[in-house]
């Protein structure tokens, strides 16, 4: 692997560590706003799984990635296509507050899909299926609380 691909890897998997530590400073938040306890176990549930990716993603960083992607295989990554325009604010409603987390989650499932289809590495892979697996049930429960929660409201 060349040093400018082998710093494209490294520069995703910062990037992955950066937005999974956010995620987990946005579930924590939100979590602290909930009326409903069962809701506020939940997102703190979340924000303790975000943690962990972190945690999983700079193991991965520090181990090194020498050989895991393929030259090429990381050109152009997109990373506009991971990111969610829209930043949590102090005076997001519920609603607001769901939408973007389901957002966030659809994103992060997007970003472990497209690495674990970059790698050859077959442990790579899997951790980053999981992850994009762990992410997708989070937006899945998400969509369950708003449709259950927010759409009856209306």
């Amino acid at each position: 692997m060349n040093n400018e691909c082998q710093e494209s890897v490294i520069d995703i998997i910062e990037f992955a560590i950066a937005r999974e530590e956010e995620a987990y400073l946005f579930y924590y938040d939100l979590s602290n706003g909930m009326r409903s306890s069962q809701m506020r176990d939940l997102l703190r549930e979340f924000a303790a799984e975000e943690r962990h990716h972190r945690e999983k993603l700079a193991a991965l960083r520090d181990k090194g990635l020498s050989g895991a992607f393929p030259s090429g295989a990381v050109d152009d990554l997109r990373i506009a296509d991971y990111q969610v325009a829209v930043e949590p604010s102090q005076d997001m409603d519920y609603q607001h507050a769901l939408m973007l987390a389901m957002q966030k989650e659809k994103a992060a499932f997007r970003l472990y899909t497209a690495l674990a289809g970059m790698t050859d590495d077959p442990d790579i892979r899997e951790m980053m299926l999981t992850l994009a697996n762990e992410e997708a049930r989070h937006k899945l429960r998400l969509e369950i609380e708003y449709d259950e929660n927010v759409l009856t409201d209306n």
